[in-house]
């Protein structure tokens, strides 16, 4: 059975992590008509958690997913880009992914095993899609989870007549991340979220592929 989340106790704020998966802040999904609600509010949070990543010294992954031929986010296309800009290093890279789960058929669980990463903070698009996936996996996987509810967005989604009302996107996304059940940390803002550096100390390149297979060339939605 799935149990919700508790409150934050603000008198005890959470433990830091050492490890921020910004996940498909690219240029399709935060700028221009296809942007998700209040978009400057999700780059704003977003934006301050890197920064203080950066501080901290902590582990930054940037997802950036690579869509199908014709979509928004096609490789290479306008949209597809990062908003926020990279500052590689041995502890900031971008990691490119095919899939909703970061983790599927990428590097990303290699770099968080050779930084010794235990706890992540998951923030960016879309909620109930990429971010939801690779949260997921990421609790399976055994590592600590954190996901600020104001720090990732999704769209609205659409009425189906005769069946429901349109469902608002802060709602689609606050029902995304409460389907992660108690073990992970959802009820925090952004602005809660502090870091720390990661055990181990490693060089990984600036961007890191997918691994080849058809699956880098079918892509998928954020």
């Amino acid at each position: 059975m799935i149990t919700h989340p508790a409150a934050p106790d603000p008198d005890s704020p959470p433990p830091p992590v050492d490890t921020l998966l910004v996940v498909d802040v690219q240029a399709a999904f935060v700028s221009g008509e296809g942007a998700v609600p209040d978009a400057a509010r999700l780059v704003d949070r977003t934006a301050g958690l890197i920064a203080r990543a950066r501080a901290a010294g902590a582990l930054v992954v940037h997802l950036q997913n690579d869509g199908p031929p014709g979509a928004e986010d096609e490789p290479h296309t306008p949209g597809w880009e990062l908003h926020h800009p990279v500052e590689p290093g041995p502890t900031e890279l971008v990691i490119r992914k095919p899939y909703d789960d970061g983790f599927e058929e990428t590097t990303l669980g290699a770099v968080l095993d050779a930084h010794g990463s235990r706890a992540v903070a998951v923030c960016g698009v879309m909620s109930e899609m990429c971010v939801r996936a690779t949260a997921r996996t990421a609790l399976d996987r055994g590592y600590r989870v954190v996901v600020p509810y104001d720090g990732h967005a999704t769209q609205d989604c659409p009425a189906v007549p005769g069946v429901a009302d349109a469902v608002p996107a802060a709602v689609v996304s606050r029902v995304a991340a409460y389907s992660l059940g108690s073990d992970a940390e959802v009820t925090v803002p952004a602005a809660a979220v502090s870091f720390t550096a990661p055990p181990r100390a490693a060089a990984p390149s600036r961007t890191a592929a997918p691994a080849p297979s058809a699956s880098s060339v079918r892509g998928s939605s954020a």
